[in-house]
């Protein structure tokens, strides 16, 4: 995003507020047993920084600011634990454009292999930018949608971002995969945002009714 750097790092402590928050969010949700009660847990805080954060991407006078943010009911039959598989082509990496001089250098980790109804595996990436971190888009069936009721971002949705604190965690050696939290990035909100986006080995064509939808 286009930040203001002025005003004494007022944004960038802004920024590392908004990281912070997000990390207990999701810190509250891996302590939460129950999968559906943790799911409210996220819903609600992400409406609550939404609404109330000076670095929400939602512009001021948005109706979502009332609403929250639109989602589908949980559905407990999109949520996995599955085993990371190696990259079958070995060590890659991706650069992905995140703006007009910019671009998000990924490196494949591993693939997730999704059971029915989604049927399909995905690739793991790990971002080479900040710390280094987890990174899982996913562009479904959903994206782009005619129906804002029944679509999601035409770029697709995140799952786990875990250099920014969205992590749904793992048991053991396998990753916890639960659609349910799909959620959209910043520049579905607000062109300023500028986000990398699912790449084509991340596109699968069921749909995913669940997690953050368009309305």
């Amino acid at each position: 995003m286009s930040e203001d750097l002025g005003a004494g790092g007022r944004t960038e402590l802004e920024l590392a507020d908004w990281r912070r928050r997000v990390a207990g969010l999701y810190a509250d949700v891996r302590a939460e047993g129950d999968a559906a009660a943790a799911h409210g847990i996220w819903r609600a805080g992400r409406d609550a920084l939404f609404l109330e954060h000076p670095q929400s991407p939602l512009p001021p006078g948005s109706p979502l600011r009332e609403t929250g943010l639109p989602c589908w009911p949980y559905e407990p039959d999109l949520r996995f634990e599955v085993p990371l598989a190696p990259v079958p082509e070995g060590t890659r990496t991706l650069e992905l454009p995140s703006g007009e001089t910019g671009s998000t250098l990924l490196r494949a980790v591993g693939t997730v292999d999704l059971p029915d109804p989604v049927g399909a595996s995905i690739t793991v990436w790990w971002l080479e930018q900040y710390a280094g971190g987890l990174f899982l888009p996913l562009r479904d069936g959903t994206a782009g949608g005619a129906d804002p009721t029944a679509a999601s971002y035409g770029g697709g949705r995140y799952l786990l971002d875990t250099a920014k604190g969205a992590d749904l965690g793992a048991r053991g050696a396998r990753l916890i995969v639960d659609l349910n939290f799909l959620y959209h990035p910043s520049c579905r909100y607000d062109d300023a945002w500028l986000c990398p986006l699912a790449p084509p080995e991340n596109s699968v064509t069921a749909r995913v009714e669940a997690g953050e939808r368009m309305a």
